[in-house]
Parts: C-alpha cells; structure tokens; sequence
C-alpha cells in the first residue's frame, strides 16, 4: 500500500496543498513549526480516523475555515483507489470512496493502513493506562475495522449507564427503579466482552512480532511481553477515583472466549452495582483495564531506562507493521516516522533505518536531512511556510 498523491484543503495551516508521493522513502524536510507533521497527520486521520496529536478533529480545520477536505489517491496491488474525507466544523462529516458517498465516515477504515512512530509513543510505555488502551483499541480496528462500531456502541452505552448511576445517586433508586439500568448492563456486556476479547486475541497475534522486533533494534538481550489486566478479575472492589486506581490490584486474563468473559463481566458487575451507585460511575469494563508490558520479568513502566523504552515504543509500532502485513489485504502499511531520528542515538537510528528502507512506503519529518541516515535512500520535499516543494532525490536524505 502506499499514496500516491495526497490533497489538501483548509487542513491545519495549509489553505491548499498538492503532493505527488511515491513509492520507498519520502522524506519531507524543514524548519520546525512548517507544516511537516500536519501533511503526515492527514494521511495518518484517513487511516485511522484520530490524530497522533490531539483529541478530535476540530483542531485539524484550518482556524478561518468552516471544513476542511483530505483526499488520498492510494495504490495496492496495481488497483488505485480514491478517499476523501470532509471534516465540518458545524454539521456531519463526510467521506467517499471513488467519488460514491459512503453511508459513515468510519466505512473508509481499512482501506488506507498506517502506522505512526513519533516522540509522543514513550507514553504508552511510560505513562497511564489510557496511552495503552488507545494503542491497541486502533489497532484492533485496523485488524478488524468493524469495530470501529463495537467501540462506538460500547462507549454509547457505557455513558448511558454512567447517566443512570448518577440519577439513581441523586435520587436513592432502589428496586424496581433499578430495572433500566439492568437492561443496560446486558448491552454493556455485550459490547464489553467483544472489545476484551479482542484485545486478548490481538495481543496473542501481536506477541510473536513483538519479540522480533525488539530483539532486532535493542541492545540488550530482553524478551519484551504485553499481559491483559482485566477489571472484570480479582476480589478487590475498585474505587474508580481515577484512571491509575486499582490498576495495580487487577488481574491477568488469559481467556479470549466471550461466553467466559460475558459470565465474568455479569458476576463483576453484580458484585460492584452497590459502589457504582454509590459512586454513579461504572467501575468495571474495558475502560478501566490496562496492558502491562514486560520487558523479562519487569515492567517497563517504573523499571526500563529511556534507551529501552524508546525500544520498546518502536518496537510496539514495528510489531504492528508486521501484524498488519500478515492479517490484512492491503500489504504493508504506510509506516510514518514523525520527527523521531533526532530522538534516537546513532545505533538505533542505523538500526532503524535497515529495517524500514524495504517498507514499500515509509514518510519521514525531520527538522533538518543530517537527522536521517544515508542509507534511506529519500525522495524529499522541502516544507516551509505551509508551502511544499520537491527536493534533490536519492542519497540527498543525509547531505541536504
């Protein structure tokens, strides 16, 4: 899979842009504040429907604009395929495939693959739960793109249920007043067990790439490992009073069978229903359930330095390259490294540089060539002021 020309219009701070792609290494080069990361963010939003940057997409309309359009020509497989994508600010989004609407926006999952390396990927080996819940929720959906209505139902549902524990609270519901929300509970655990399932499936198929890619661009000799911890486990009533309480009390689940998740997810809920009225919030599900990544017998949170969880983070993303490659029917996915060369010592970054060159397209951002190794052979671009233009070719990537 790669794009061969991506378009613009009222996107970030470019009025306009016109960029002819190509197939290997694109490296688009220039002063920080330009616009670099905003071309790859495009084409990384009609991949996956979020940015690497921000929450929504209203960020992504130009600020004098009142819509904002991408449009990507994509090639797989000697067959193009046109997506464009209308972001609105005051009314629904709107995509299409070949010039024919689709019915959602999210019905052009799947058809553009990519996966994005950039500074902001230590958080999902340093920081909170969230970090590494929406690092596998995407992925999933790029697996499977009919998730995309798996989270959205779930996440319908669960903030339904969280209005109805707060009521119940503010009331004293007690008894049959309490009957909706068991109605609710039932499509909670539904959609639920579907995402947890999947994430235990993901995980599984996930592994063994991991393992690869770690070995091939650590130093240390490591074996990296991800565990599902799982609210739906364990005795310990959670508080719910933030994102990291009760993470470290939960409980590995093995289990990707839903018959066994759902009968789990039930006996849970049944357990917490008295803390979740007293709290009005839903104390159990996906949302509250963490990955752990192991680096031996640590984790990684609290114990890997920063060489090894900038290991770890690239590896996380090289793994998706290759679960990606062999679970889906568009090839390799567009890998996009945004700005990270400079973050990386000059080890990693040769190291880096041999197992992305035969990527059948990879786009760089660097502030300046010298960042990027000789060796990725580039078409450039120059990137200033909003304005794109085509560079010097070949070995021009690391001698400007």
């Amino acid at each position: 899979m790669f794009i061969k020309h991506l378009s613009l219009a009222s996107f970030r701070n470019y009025q306009g842009a016109e960029i002819a792609l190509q197939p290997g290494v694109n490296l688009l080069v220039g002063p920080n504040g330009q616009g670099k990361t905003n071309l790859v963010e495009a084409i990384r939003y009609l991949s996956t429907l979020s940015s690497h940057r921000v929450a929504g997409y209203l960020p992504l309309i130009k600020q004098d604009s009142g819509q904002a359009a991408i449009r990507a020509m994509a090639s797989h497989a000697d067959r193009d395929i046109l997506v464009e994508l209308e972001l609105n600010r005051d009314s629904a989004n709107k995509a299409r495939v070949n010039k024919s609407p689709v019915p959602r926006v999210r019905d052009i999952l799947g058809i553009v693959n990519s996966v994005t390396f950039a500074p902001e990927d230590l958080d999902i080996v340093k920081r909170d739960p969230t970090n590494r819940r929406a690092f596998i929720d995407e992925l999933v959906v790029q697996v499977w793109p009919r998730f995309a209505g798996v989270y959205s139902d779930y996440e319908r549902v669960l903030k339904q249920r969280n209005t109805l524990l707060k009521t119940a609270r503010q009331t004293g519901a007690k008894g049959s007043a309490l009957s909706t929300l068991d109605a609710w509970d039932q499509s909670l655990i539904s959609y639920g067990s579907e995402i947890i399932a999947a994430r235990v499936d993901l995980v599984e198929r996930l592994r063994p790439h991991l393992f690869e890619a770690y070995q091939s661009i650590a130093i240390a000799n490591n074996e990296p490992r991800i565990l599902v911890k799982s609210s739906l486990l364990g005795t310990k009533i959670p508080s719910g009073w933030g994102d990291d309480d009760d993470v470290e009390d939960l409980e590995y689940i093995q289990t990707a069978d839903r018959a066994e998740i759902e009968a789990l997810y039930s006996d849970k809920l049944a357990a917490v229903r008295a803390k979740e009225l007293e709290r009005g919030i839903t104390l159990v599900g996906p949302h509250r359930d963490d990955l752990v990544l192991m680096l031996g017998s640590l984790p990684a949170k609290g114990y890997a330095s920063h060489g090894e969880s900038w290991s770890y983070a690239l590896a996380l993303r090289l793994a998706s390259i290759a679960l990606l490659r062999a679970e889906t029917r568009t090839g390799d996915p567009i890998l996009i490294l945004d700005d990270v060369f400079a973050e990386l010592d000059a080890g990693r970054r040769a190291r880096l540089a041999g197992m992305v060159a035969g990527n059948e397209q990879v786009l760089i951002t660097a502030a300046v060539a010298e960042d990027v190794p000789s060796e990725l052979i580039a078409t450039v671009f120059h990137v200033k002021h909003g304005e794109v233009s085509a560079g010097d070719n070949a070995g021009e990537a690391a001698n400007g």
